[in-house]
């Protein structure tokens, strides 16, 4: 099996152009369609103006493209990095938007810099660093902000509260006050959007689900004309209803100049010796490298060739998308994951998918952009609504459960760290609790950032990798290293019966190894799992040597 795929893997460079333009061109085009949207509100959502989104996702087709280390990932504005940009604009900008937004590409094209020197630094597979639960309460924590702030534009309502915590106490007075017009075409897009996972026949999946709320927010927008500022009467005979008229107008629609060349802006460099700036710089770098390290990973395995990204390659391919974002007015970018999930589906070989998104993008905003700002902010804020539930969905919060009370503690502890702080100390404050709980269980503080990981060839073809003393998310690093340079179609024990403790992000990356090594043609096996006790009924769950 291995041979075949060898053989049939795509070439890449001009190429793999020339070799597979016929199924990249179509698979580019798709993402475009998708990536618009998304682009735009991501930018908007993020404090930033909507030609912003575009400008990253450009740069990450058309540049980023020719210089990562992956294959069918797809680069551009993501959400994850909405809630760390919004902070900067704020925080930077002390009431003033457009500073803010100045002062933030500063700390962009710093951060950018800071990217680039990890990746050629080898410092790639840090990521793993992060216990699983902590980067999945992050996500879930953006998922509810983006909710919590998004909703509001959905209902064509804007909320008097600054703060996070008071934009979500708002949400049930923008219900009872929301512009029913407006309001209207935001619910029709969740509604589309959530009707669409329903489809399973591919013919009905032709038109990408954000395309289709774009459209029929268009197509609304027209009916209500929102192009004209106007006032209207909303149920007049309903005499419960405490008020009947309501404005609408333009700015109910995304604002973009007509001018391509006039939405560029530059970096204002005057805050910083600040410490906000810093945290910006910081925030920043460390959300978006950890993002996109952990998307590419997540593509590879889709990946119908079973090619394996150059992480670090990535990160500093990134990193320069982000310096040009920086200095010309866009929003940073990370290997987002849905878009590139759809460029598998719809057949992409190469990186040059990735290329073809970003230059349809370019074509499209050079040509019509009067088109772009007739889509009505309720349409993109159904999308980011959405985007935010899937992020903080139940299902999430019983997956985690389900693996152990102890890995909830976590998940729990790092949303309300970062819904009651900021993203940093919230990651800090699920660290902290994971450790926390790790030494309650017996861990060593010695053994925090060391554990005894050696590996003993038996014979030619059979290696035993020996795990002892706590094997722990701080510590995983040696052990990732150990296994990746095993050779291939070997036979594999990881031998975990001197272990004295296990943690869940140790026991999730072991059994995903184990299943992709025997999958290209090895054969892996976990042995000593018998002398331990879980901590809840899940395989992936934390458990200790019962002595």
């Amino acid at each position: 099996m291995s041979t075949s795929i060898r053989a049939a893997t795509p070439k890449t460079g001009i190429p793999g152009l020339i070799e597979n333009w016929r199924s990249d061109l179509p698979a580019g085009f798709l993402v475009f369609l998708i990536a618009l949207p998304l682009s735009l509100g991501i930018a908007m959502a993020s404090g930033f103006p909507p030609m912003a989104g575009i400008i990253s996702a450009i740069v990450g087709g058309v540049v980023v493209s020719r210089l990562n280390g992956s294959f069918v990932t797809i680069n551009g504005p993501a959400a994850g990095l909405i809630v760390v940009l919004v902070d900067a604009v704020q925080s930077l900008g002390q009431g003033d938007a457009m500073a803010g937004y100045r002062y933030t590409l500063a700390a962009i094209v710093i951060a950018s810099v800071l990217q680039v020197l990890l990746g050629l630094f080898k410092a790639g597979k840090l990521s793993a660093f992060f216990p699983i639960s902590v980067v999945h309460g992050m996500l879930a924590a953006i998922g509810i902000i983006i909710m919590g702030k998004q909703i509001h534009t959905l209902l064509g309502v804007k909320p008097e509260a600054e703060s996070l915590l008071g934009a979500i106490a708002e949400i049930p007075n923008s219900l009872v006050n929301l512009n029913p017009e407006v309001a209207f075409i935001g619910f029709s897009g969740l509604l589309l959007l959530v009707a669409c996972t329903f489809f399973k026949k591919p013919a009905l999946k032709m038109i990408p689900a954000p395309l289709l709320v774009v459209l029929t927010g268009l197509g609304l927008g027209q009916y209500f004309d929102l192009d004209h500022v106007h006032r209207y009467l909303f149920l007049p005979e309903t005499e419960i209803l405490p008020h009947h008229v309501f404005t609408i107008g333009p700015a109910f629609l995304v604002a973009v100049p007509e001018n391509f060349w006039s939405g560029f802006y530059f970096p204002d460099f005057s805050k910083i010796a600040t410490i906000e700036f810093w945290i910006s710089v910081v925030a920043i770098c460390l959300v978006g490298s950890l993002e996109s390290l952990l998307s590419a990973a997540a593509v590879d395995k889709l990946d119908v060739y079973k090619r394996n990204s150059k992480l670090n390659k990535d990160l500093t391919a990134v990193g320069i998308g982000n310096l040009i974002c920086g200095l010309i007015g866009g929003l940073p970018m990370i290997t987002e994951i849905v878009r590139s999930s759809a460029n598998v589906n719809n057949g992409a070989k190469t990186g040059w998918a990735n290329f073809f998104h970003g230059l349809f993008l370019l074509i499209f905003v050079a040509l019509f952009p009067k088109l772009i700002h007739e889509i009505p902010l309720a349409s993109l804020a159904a999308l980011l609504v959405y985007t935010g539930s899937r992020l903080a969905s139940p299902k999430e919060f019983a997956k985690t459960i389900s693996i152990g009370w102890d890995n909830f503690a976590v998940f729990a502890a790092t949303i309300v760290g970062v819904l009651a702080t900021d993203l940093l100390i919230g990651v800090a404050i699920g660290i902290t609790v994971e450790l926390l709980i790790h030494i309650a269980r017996g861990l060593k503080i010695r053994q925090i950032l060391s554990s005894a990981y050696h590996v003993r060839r038996t014979n030619e073809n059979t290696y035993h990798i020996e795990v002892s003393g706590a094997a722990v998310f701080s510590n995983i690093i040696g052990l990732k290293s150990l296994a990746v340079g095993l050779p291939e179609r070997k036979t594999v024990y990881f031998d975990l019966s001197e272990s004295e403790l296990i943690d869940h992000t140790v026991m999730e990356f072991i059994h995903h190894f184990a299943e992709e090594y025997n999958q290209a043609d090895g054969q892996c096996k976990i042995v000593g799992l018998e002398y331990h006790r879980p901590y809840s009924n899940h395989r992936l769950a934390a458990r200790r040597k019962v002595i």
